[in-house]
């Protein structure tokens, strides 16, 4: 039976490669984005997907975009919450503002999606949540987008417990390291640093993490897990 997803930070990376995880097996998906191309989208996707404008840090755009996806699908059966922002700095010298804005998009935004597709979605409804490793093991400078996804695994547990009368699973994959738009800015030496520190000596690509994240949210006697996708990363000291 076709599933109806929302994939937010859809229209690249991790999100990208899960929204075209679902639809190569009939799946339709709905992607959310800033700044996205709807043709762009069609053609990578097919016809059904529909690719819609919405920043995940404001309720109201939220809740617009998935008014749109539930009018048009009658429901929506699988949400992924994966659009994040990256900022940063040692903590002496990092900027409020980008504090908020990082806490504002990778923990407000999963909260407000949460709360405008509820009303849409029915038993056996999936809720991925897209974590971090830094949300579980300290990098200096990371504290904003640490605190973000340290956040993110704690909502997890908590919406886990409280959604499971309604028959509605919460689970959060991390990914490790995956060389995105988000992490190309990382130099070669940081890059060979980070690949040291995991066990399989390579890094992630979006693919891999893209099918952890379909097989999650097809999973029916899951929630509350935490799902390290991250080559061993999370089994270091």
């Amino acid at each position: 039976m076709s599933r109806r997803w929302i994939v937010t930070g859809g229209s690249r990376g991790v999100g990208l490669a899960t929204a075209r995880a679902a639809a190569s097996r009939g799946d339709r998906v709905a992607v959310l984005a800033r700044r996205l191309d709807p043709a762009a989208i069609a053609a990578a996707l097919g016809p059904q997907a529909l690719g819609i404008a919405a920043d995940v840090s404001d309720p109201a755009s939220v809740q617009a975009a998935v008014e749109t996806v539930a009018a048009a699908w009658g429901g929506v059966d699988v949400l992924v919450n994966n659009a994040g922002l990256h900022r940063g700095g040692k903590v002496h010298r990092l900027s409020l503002e980008d504090w908020d804005a990082v806490l504002a998009t990778n923990l407000g935004g999963p909260l407000h999606c949460i709360r405008a597709v509820l009303p849409h979605m029915g038993e056996g409804g999936s809720i991925v949540n897209v974590g971090a490793v830094v949300g579980f093991r300290g990098f200096p400078g990371d504290s904003p987008y640490g605190a973000s996804k340290a956040g993110l695994a704690g909502l997890t547990r908590v919406l886990a417990v409280e959604l499971a009368a309604r028959q509605v699973r919460v689970n959060l994959v991390v990914p490790g390291l995956v060389i995105t738009e988000m992490t190309s800015a990382l130099d070669d030496k940081a890059r060979e640093r980070l690949v040291a520190r995991i066990p399989l000596r390579r890094t992630g690509t979006e693919e891999e993490i893209a099918e952890v994240i379909w097989w999650v949210a097809g999973s029916t006697y899951m929630t509350g897990a935490v799902i390290p996708t991250d080559g061993g990363m999370l089994c270091q000291l």
